[in-house]
């Protein structure tokens, strides 16, 4: 019987792996032969099954559930996707066979060949010619495997791969993402002499010291006499003074089969790498034969850094940090886990543009080329092992036949990563208790790396200032800001306090995400934490058959939206029985990597430059980064002001260091009687950076210089009069649907999942009942009184509509009974004509605001097509807001239309859906967009948190009962 079969490793939690090699940092890729393309290949049902004759193809990496098979993926959170307990897994296990025809170079007679495959999922058995060559386990690292005995180079092998996609490690691969099965990252063979480097160990300090610790082996056996290894940093060989020990091979730590050697040197003037200057030197490190020649050669890009924790603070290079971190996933819409290298670099692009400094890769360790791209544009990485046990977690943190399991998993991450100056955090997993599993995978890695932190929030939860759990960090997911703020106020804080998972960005949430960053940067003890998180996971499908669209897809997508046929699938879209529905769709960006709103929101909470104040000496100017300075950047003024205009000046930045503020003069006298004026200043790169050409927008820092005067009493026109219907609704050209009260809004993610929208149903909010009580007309004023039932009282809502120039004035009141606390809105709904296709607006903007998430939104003058002011959230519910509308106007191409002038600034929302119209449906494919404009006017809207996964919205940004009062003005262009 096959060995490898035999083991029946997807069943037995001890069984690691056989046969595959040690994990190192040295680089295999020059040179290496690729073995990516179409493979010949089968989907059985399970392991046990028997080939068959019958072939198709699968293309590798790629995943088997996006490339027309039965097996569809499927989304649990929390859940397995089955029911057995660990460590079983389902008789029905489908199992992929891949395989393929490798010519082996001729010219590798004599040296060492090695198979690497990139990432399987989720056990791998690899056979060559039939020859059982070993077995791998953790479905995002590399294995390797020494074929030298088994393939004869100058002749073609026969490379099979068979993946069963359920095992005992399944139950430690719970994340939160699709469930998938196939070969996920490149495959490659290479080859080296049989003297070669076994690892490369890099440490490389702030002040340029410079440590590199070799391990040689040779396959042959013993290490032949007189073998040395040489280095060279950025084309500079080091010197000959350099300190270098060859470790006496008779030393007793080191056995004839093993050689160890270090390097050493200090860089003078060395420049230091960090987030915001990620200055990178090139080493080489090689090793020698006895006559000089060169045996085996790696590579490495070199960050010359510190990490630290000083008391609760963590520092880099010395200084004190803000983290403004994101979790990702590898995720592609078309490819599932498979990312290519420009996705990962368009990813981490993208991040730097809207200000984010930090990667958490949730929930296992990510595709390679996103640390070589970390360390090259700057990012601060935590790196997290590939475990998670959500659905039985307390089981297994102290199951001893998972020990291996956990500590081959953290330590294999530790050795393949750790010459990334980006990685400054290792973290033990998530959402996996905590036991003694954990605590020996801690133990591993303090003992081997003791010049990082370690984190782990299964930990951390159960004491943050605990000094005895495996976590340097206080590493909490999802804590309210106040606990956070209290504990940094305590006088017990003794680690620094990071959140690992916080705002949770599903649906249109992030609320209070601004109030959240006011407390971190004014309170220390607290640095930050990770946005959850960078995508939503959204799957383009196909409508008619419902199955992924695959490679096949990418231009069926664009601004976020699917083309017409096509959606973006999520949870029980595959038909699947068990899964978590639209909680995959939590990210800070669409599946296409189109922006949210809330990424402006951060790009300006994270702003490099801030204005600080408006004094009577001009404005206080201040540079909020850690290392740089501001000669990097451009920026121009921008003067708004109420009455219509908006001026541009150029702009001198003063030549500040972190930290530093300076007074720079108003660039502009403000006119007279002009009203509400607000400064901008522009901020761009001066010139290109490796992540944005020159001109990119970087932050658009804001501060009012003059308020907007009383508001003035309207003068009724008495010639003239307002027209109602026999229910007391206004009669208006404009207007397909007259305005009502709006207490109701379609329910977001946090809504859904928080449990108001619940509370908002049981009252009856969706569709109250309204009753005319009163039509009166006095004074040239029409006033109606109307009463809405609710479960929870009734609502007492007052119209007066006033005949002024050109228009109509409305002032309006809504008396809410107490039971009424929390509602989603209180305000004004109409529906206008069809054809007024362009807002134009004077207040914030110009994308999506609302009240908790509006500090990214500058006050200005601003004009958008009606059709581009909805975001399409994968479920569809509550969107198109902007918060702090003064007036705005929706107009024609002829330029007819209307405009609407608000009593103050007000929650304003113009979309082609009405509440119910986005309640109803489950996707945008199923939205039916009116002809008109639907118009709310919000006197009050209701914050909007992040309480599908976290803190609800701060109790000031909620709807209060008792009398709201509001008013406007409706004029006919």
């Amino acid at each position: 019987m096959d060995p490898l079969l035999a083991l029946r490793p997807w069943e037995a939690p001890e069984v690691t792996s056989w046969g595959r090699l040690p994990m190192n940092a040295v680089d295999r890729r020059a040179g290496a032969l690729k073995l990516d393309g179409d493979w010949r290949f089968q989907l059985l049902p399970s392991p046990d099954a028997p080939v068959s004759e019958v072939w198709s193809s699968s293309n590798v990496p790629g995943v088997w559930t996006m490339q027309d098979t039965d097996d569809l993926p499927q989304y649990t959170n929390v859940r397995m996707p089955y029911a057995e307990f660990p460590p079983q897994s389902p008789a029905a296990n489908p199992t992929g066979v891949y395989e393929r025809a490798v010519d082996v170079p001729a010219e590798w007679a004599g040296r060492r060949i090695v198979l690497q495959v990139g990432a399987a999922e989720s056990v791998l058995l690899v056979h060559v010619d039939g020859w059982p060559v070993g077995i791998s386990k953790d479905s995002h690292l590399a294995a390797e495997f020494d074929l030298t005995e088994v393939v004869r180079p100058g002749e073609r092998a026969v490379v099979r791969l068979t993946v069963v996609k359920w095992s005992d490690a399944s139950h430690i691969e719970d994340q939160d993402q699709w469930w998938h099965g196939g070969v996920t990252r490149s495959v490659l063979l290479y080859a080296t002499d049989p003297l070669h480097l076994a690892d490369v160990t890099v440490r490389a300090g702030r002040y340029g010291e410079l440590r590199v610790d070799c391990r040689v082996r040779d396959t042959g056996g013993a290490l032949p006499d007189g073998w040395y290894v040489s280095g060279e940093l950025s084309g500079q060989l080091l010197s000959q003074d350099t300190e270098f020990d060859r470790l006496n091979t008779e030393d007793d730590r080191v056995s004839d089969f093993l050689g160890e050697a270090r390097l050493r040197t200090t860089v003078p003037d060395v420049r230091a790498w960090s987030a915001e200057t990620p200055e990178l030197y090139d080493l080489t490190v090689r090793l020698h034969r006895a006559d000089g020649t060169v045996a085996d050669t790696s590579r490495h890009r070199v960050g010359f850094r510190d990490v630290e924790i000083v008391g609760r603070d963590l520092l880099v290079n010395g200084e004190r940090v803000f983290v403004r971190g994101v979790n990702r996933h590898d995720f592609h819409p078309l490819t599932g886990r498979t990312v290519s290298y420009d996705d990962m670099r368009a990813d981490l692009v993208l991040l730097k543009r809207f200000g984010f400094n930090a990667i958490r890769t949730a929930h296992y360790p990510n595709d390679p080329t996103l640390y070589d791209l970390a360390d090259e544009l700057g990012f601060y990485v935590v790196d997290e092992a590939d475990i998670e046990s959500h659905d039985h977690a307390h089981e297994i943190a102290d199951d001893p036949r998972y020990l291996n399991a956990f500590v081959d998993r953290v330590s294999r991450m530790v050795l393949r990563d750790k010459n990334h100056p980006s990685v400054i955090i290792w973290s033990l997993g998530n959402e996996s208790d905590y036991g003694a599993n954990h605590d020996a995978a801690a133990g591993w890695v303090r003992r081997h790396d003791p010049r990082r932190p370690l984190q782990y929030e299964g930990a951390a939860k159960l004491g943050w200032a605990d000094p005895d759990l495996a976590s340097d960090i206080a590493c909490p997911m999802y804590a309210p800001l106040e606990d956070c703020v209290a504990h940094a106020l305590s006088g017990e804080q003794t680690k620094p306090l990071i959140q690992c998972e916080y705002s949770h960005a599903m649906g249109n949430s992030n609320g209070t995400l601004a109030d959240h960053w006011a407390a971190i940067e004014s309170t220390p003890g607290l640095q930050g934490g990770f946005i959850w998180e960078f995508w939503d996971h959204g799957i383009l499908q196909r409508v008619n058959d419902g199955r992924p669209v695959g490679r096949g897809g990418a231009g069926l997508y664009e601004g976020g939206v699917a083309a017409p046929g096509h959606r973006w699938a999520y949870g029980g879209d595959f038909g699947e029985t068990i899964h978590d529905g639209a909680f995959i769709a939590d990210g800070v960006v669409f599946p296409d990597r189109t922006p949210k709103p809330v990424m402006y929101e951060h790009r300006e909470i994270a702003a490099p430059v801030r204005l600080e104040c408006f004094k009577h000496e001009g404005i206080v100017l201040g540079n909020h980064q850690h290392f740089r300075g501001l000669d990097w950047l451009k920026a121009e003024w921008e003067l708004s002001l109420a009455d219509g205009g908006t001026r541009t000046a150029p702009a001198e930045l003063p030549d500040l260091r972190p930290g530093e503020t300076a007074a720079v003069p108003l660039p502009f006298e403000l006119p007279e009687d002009s009203g509400e004026a607000w400064l901008t200043l522009r901020v761009t790169t001066a010139h290109d950076e490796p992540w944005a050409p020159r001109g990119t927008v970087v932050c658009l820092p804001q501060v009012r210089l003059r308020a907007a005067p009383p508001k003035r009493s309207v003068l009724a026109m008495r010639n003239r009069s307002v027209e109602v219907d026999a229910d007391g609704l206004l009669i208006h050209p404009l207007l397909t649907s007259a305005p009502t009260l709006s207490l109701w809004r379609a329910p977001t993610d946090n809504d859904e999942l928080g449990g108001t929208a619940l509370r908002w149903r049981a009252w009856g909010l969706d569709a109250p009942a309204r009753k005319v009580v009163d039509v009166r007309q006095a004074a040239g004023r029409l006033t109606v009184h109307a009463e809405y039932a609710s479960d929870a009282g009734v609502v007492r809502h007052t119209q007066v509509f006033t005949p002024v120039e050109d228009g109509i004035h409305v002032e309006e009141s809504a008396e809410l009974p107490v039971a009424l606390a929390d509602v989603a809105r209180v305000g004004s709904v109409f529906e206008t004509v069809a054809g007024l296709d362009l807002m134009e607006w004077y207040g914030q903007g110009p994308w999506e605001s609302y009240p908790d998430r509006a500090f990214g939104a500058p006050v200005g003058h601003h004009s958008v097509p009606v059709d581009e002011l909805f975001t399409p959230y994968l479920r569809p519910q509550e969107s198109g807001g902007r918060h702090g509308v003064r007036h705005f106007t929706l107009s024609a191409p002829d330029a007819t239309g209307l405009t609407v002038v608000l009593d103050e600034p007000r929650q304003v929302s113009v979309t082609r859906y009405h509440a119910e119209d986005l309640t109803a449906v489950g996707h945008h494919d199923e939205l039916v967009p009116r002809a008109g404009c639907v118009v709310h006017l919000d006197a009050a809207h209701r914050g909007l948190g992040t309480a599908s996964c976290g803190p609800d919205t701060s109790p000031s940004y909620l709807v209060a009962p008792g009398v709201h009062r509001w008013s406007w003005t409706l004029r006919t262009l």
